[in-house]
């Protein structure tokens, strides 16, 4: 073949490869726009589908949480919540108005809850708020209990010549201090403020595990369990993962070809929110398989994923 044919082959490939490009991007971009009408930017659905909402750290008294889960409330279109919890737990009150907000969700749509890693504390204080609780054979669980800690620095500050004055109009006002050695009266006042609180979470557990409360007080000792011991105390009821999950619902009239959608904190942002917004559109039509580098591949798309890119992300592979 003379130059001049090889230079035609090649300014032909490179228009082709251009053009594959061209459709890839446009494809997606019909993708995204499709989602975007579909699905919300908080996770909020235009389609019939299972809410899930993951409280993952520290529980804390978390507004825009509280805003999502009313949403959830509202929309007609969620037709259940899977709550995903993976917490060592966080503030009482924190998990008290989570836990209010899910039980609020319950009265009109079916709520799971499903223990990860760890649902402790307030943890489990959520997860007691689902109508079913499903737990992995060794997540950890339990911590039924009520704690208040306070610093105490008086004697870092004798050592470096520091003392501190005070003049206040009461003997329990600000106290604890971290300055001075707290009182029998103010460590009476705290140990009643932790033993209300205490009795509180004992009486919800025993009304959500419908328990005799005796039973929950030799259970509410600070003690944590595996999914499995949980299971045996009737802390949780059932062990699994996503399959029983959906299996339960499905026992309460959700579909299990119903789609999931993961309704997150809409001011959350990752440099991959394009390419997951593409993904959960074409999970959600079904044309995940149909779509996928594989799939492409008979039109030369190999040409366009760089394994090599890829790999760094793949941990564990040899």
């Amino acid at each position: 073949m003379d130059q001049m044919g090889i230079a035609e082959r090649r300014q032909l490939r490179r228009k082709l490869s251009f053009w594959r490009v061209a459709a890839l991007v446009f494809l997606v971009g019909i993708g995204f726009a499709l989602y975007r009408v579909t699905v919300g930017a908080s996770g909020n659905s235009a389609v019939a589908h299972v809410a899930r909402v993951d409280i993952s750290g520290m529980i804390l008294d978390d507004r825009e949480l509280l805003e999502r889960l009313e949403k959830i409330a509202d929309s007609s279109q969620a037709k259940a919540l899977i709550v995903s919890i993976n917490s060592p737990g966080g503030t009482t009150y924190g998990g008290e108005r989570i836990f209010k907000a899910i039980r609020h969700i319950a009265q009109t749509k079916p709520v799971v809850s499903q223990v990860r890693t760890l649902a402790a504390s307030a943890g489990y204080m959520i997860a007691s708020a689902g109508d079913h609780i499903v737990a992995g054979e060794s997540s950890i669980t339990g911590s039924i209990g009520v704690i208040f800690q306070y610093p105490q620095v008086d004697e870092a500050l004798k050592k470096i010549g520091v003392s501190l004055e005070e003049i206040k109009s009461a003997p329990l006002k600000a106290e604890p201090s971290p300055f001075h050695p707290a009182s029998e009266e103010a460590k009476t006042m705290i140990r009643n403020m932790v033993m209300d609180s205490y009795a509180w979470f004992v009486d919800l557990v025993a009304d959500r595990r419908n328990m005799p409360r005796d039973e929950v007080l030799k259970l509410a000792d600070g003690t944590i369990f595996t999914g499995r011991q949980a299971l045996a105390v009737k802390l949780v009821d059932e062990l699994g993962g996503e399959d029983e999950v959906r299996a339960y619902l499905a026992t309460r009239g959700v579909a299990e070809s119903l789609p999931e959608v993961e309704w997150k904190d809409g001011k959350s942002s990752s440099s991959f929110w394009f390419a997951s917004a593409v993904a959960q559109f074409f999970r959600m039509t079904g044309l995940g398989d149909q779509l996928s580098p594989a799939a492409l591949r008979i039109f030369g798309s190999d040409k366009l994923f760089l394994d090599g890119l890829v790999s760094v992300w793949q941990v564990g592979s040899d």
